[in-house]
C-alpha cells in the first residue's frame, strides 16, 4: 500500500521525457504569441500603428510596431517549427523584456496594465533559450 501511496504521489508512473516537455512548451508559448499578439498586429498594422506605444524614443511608430510583429509572428513561428530556437527565442526574449519592463513598468498587479503575461512569456522563452529546442524539432534534424 505504502508504494503505492509513493507512485500516486511522486507520478512515477508517468513516464518523464525532457523533449516532449520542451515540445510542448515550444508549441504552447509559439503558438499562442503568433494567435494572441503577433497576428492581430500583423493584420491590423495601418490602424494599429498609431496608438501603438513605442519604446525606442525618437524612431517612427512602424518600426517599433513592426520590429514587434517579426519577433511575434516570424520568431514565434521558428519556435513552433524548432528552427533556429536559441536565436529566436533570444529576440522574443528582448520582445518580452520591453514589454514587461517599458511598456507594462514591470506591473504584476492584476487588472489593466499588468505585466503578468509578459512576464510568464519571458520565462518560457528564457527556459528555450538556455535548452534549445530538443529532439522533437527542425534544429535536431
Amino acid at each position: 500500500m505504502l508504494a503505492l501511496m509513493n507512485k500516486l504521489l511522486h507520478l512515477s508512473f508517468l513516464p518523464t521525457s525532457v523533449d516532449f516537455g520542451l515540445l510542448l512548451l515550444r508549441l504552447l508559448t509559439g503558438v499562442t504569441m503568433i494567435w494572441v499578439h503577433g497576428w492581430g498586429k500583423l493584420t491590423g498594422f495601418q490602424s494599429m500603428v498609431a496608438k501603438f506605444p513605442n519604446p525606442i524614443p525618437g524612431t517612427p511608430n512602424e518600426l517599433a510596431l513592426g520590429l514587434a510583429v517579426f519577433a511575434e509572428v516570424v520568431c514565434a513561428g521558428l519556435i513552433v517549427l524548432g528552427l533556429f530556437t536559441r536565436l529566436a527565442a533570444f529576440i522574443l526574449i528582448i520582445n518580452m523584456s520591453v514589454a514587461f519592463f517599458v511598456i507594462h513598468k514591470a506591473n504584476l498587479v492584476p487588472g489593466p496594465g499588468s505585466g503578468e503575461l509578459a512576464l510568464l512569456y519571458l520565462g518560457g522563452f528564457l527556459v528555450l533559450f538556455f535548452t534549445g529546442a530538443g529532439r522533437y524539432s527542425v534544429d535536431r534534424r
